[in-house]
C-alpha cells in the first residue's frame, strides 16, 4: 500500500462516510438485538465467610472468647485450603440433598465461584443461576454445610463464621445493555476502518495527476480541468 499523508487519509474516510455510518449502525442494531433478544439473564448471589477464633469445640469458654496470634496465623494458612474445600463433592451433594433440588452436582459446582480476599481471612462464595432465588439459596446452604463440615468432620474446629448472607439479586449479572451496545459500536468502527483501507488498496482508478506520476513514473506536463459548457448548464437548469 502506498504511503498516504493525513490529508489524503482524511479524504479517503470522508468519501466513504456513508458506508462507515451504515456499518456502524448495522453493528449497533446487531448489538441491540443480541443483548435484548439472545442473552439469557443469569443472577449472582454471594455470601461472605470469615475465619476467626480457631478453637476446638472442646475448648473452655475462656479460650473460646479470645483470638491469639496462633489463631490468626492458622486462619491465614487455611484460607486457600478452605477455598478449595467449598466445592468438594461431599459439600455439593449435601447442599443438593438439603435443598431437595433436582440439579446435577457438576452444574452447581461450575456455577460456584470461591474467592479469597487478598491479605484477609475472608472467603466469598458466589453462585450464578438463571433463577435468582436458587442462586441465593444455594449460596447460603453451601456456606452452612461447609461451616458444619469444618466444625464437625474435617478439622473439628469452629473457626468459620458467616458475616454476610446471600440475598436474592434483582439485576442480571451477565447483562449490561449499554456496555454491549458500545462494544458492538466499537466493532463496527474497526470493521469500517478495515473496509475503507482494503477498498482503497483495491481501487486502481486514477483520480489525480499525482496518481499518474506515481503509477507511470512520468511527469504530468498539463492538466485540463473539467467544466460544464453553456449547453450542459442549460440542460441542467431545465431539469
Amino acid at each position: 500500500m502506498e504511503e498516504l499523508d493525513l490529508k489524503q487519509l482524511f479524504n479517503i474516510f470522508w468519501n466513504k462516510k456513508i458506508q462507515i455510518i451504515l456499518l456502524i449502525a448495522i453493528f449497533i442494531v446487531i448489538g441491540i438485538i443480541y443483548t435484548y433478544g439472545f442473552t439469557t439473564p443469569v443472577y449472582t448471589s454471594s455470601t461472605t465467610l470469615v475465619l476467626a477464633g480457631a478453637n476446638s469445640e472442646s475448648g473452655n469458654s475462656e479460650t473460646s472468647e479470645s483470638i491469639t496470634t496462633t489463631d490468626v496465623t492458622l486462619n491465614s494458612k487455611l484460607v486457600s485450603t478452605y477455598s478449595e474445600l467449598v466445592t468438594r463433592k461431599s459439600i455439593i451433594r449435601q447442599v443438593i440433598s438439603n435443598l431437595g433440588i433436582n440439579v446435577n452436582e457438576n452444574t452447581i459446582r461450575n456455577n460456584i465461584t470461591v474467592n479469597s480476599v487478598k491479605n484477609t481471612e475472608l472467603i466469598e462464595i458466589s453462585v450464578t443461576n438463571e433463577n435468582p432465588i436458587y442462586a441465593a439459596q444455594i449460596a447460603n446452604e453451601t456456606a452452612k454445610v461447609f461451616t458444619e463440615e469444618i466444625a464437625g468432620k474435617i478439622y473439628n474446629i469452629n473457626n468459620v463464621h458467616v458475616i454476610d448472607e446471600a440475598e436474592v439479586s434483582k439485576t442480571p449479572s451477565n447483562i449490561n445493555h449499554q456496555k454491549d451496545i458500545v462494544i458492538f459500536a466499537f466493532m463496527g468502527i474497526v470493521v469500517s476502518i478495515i473496509y475503507v483501507l482494503i477498498a482503497n488498496m483495491l481501487d486502481t482508478t486514477v483520480k489525480t495527476a499525482e496518481d499518474i506520476e506515481k503509477g507511470f513514473k512520468i511527469p504530468v506536463l498539463a492538466a485540463i480541468p473539467m467544466c460544464e459548457t453553456e449547453m450542459q448548464k442549460k440542460k441542467g437548469g431545465k431539469r
